[in-house]
């Protein structure tokens, strides 16, 4: 199952709560075309979708996602003009 860093849970709430955050409110991750994942804000999860709730920020996976980003590892970062960057790299 996907695991979130330190940096990409406070980074995923931070986004949450900018997007005025419900109670479930979350990033989903979902598939988009062959080799693509669209990230989203959502206020809960959509029937289907696996659930990550790590340090209180909250993922959603689509099938496909939760498929593609089994036993990974999620990283962010804020660039210097503010855009966040995510990774996915293989969990240890």
């Amino acid at each position: 199952m996907l695991t979130l860093t330190e940096n990409a849970s406070n980074i995923v709430k931070a986004i949450v709560e900018q997007n005025g955050g419900a109670e479930d409110a979350g990033l989903r991750f979902a598939a988009e075309g062959a080799d693509a994942l669209a990230v989203s804000t959502v206020d809960g999860a959509q029937p289907g979708d696996q659930v990550v709730d790590q340090d209180g920020a909250k993922v959603y996976l689509e099938e496909t996602a939760a498929v593609a980003l089994g036993d990974q590892v999620l990283d962010a970062q804020v660039d210097p003009v503010g855009a966040v960057q995510f990774s996915i790299t293989p969990s240890a």
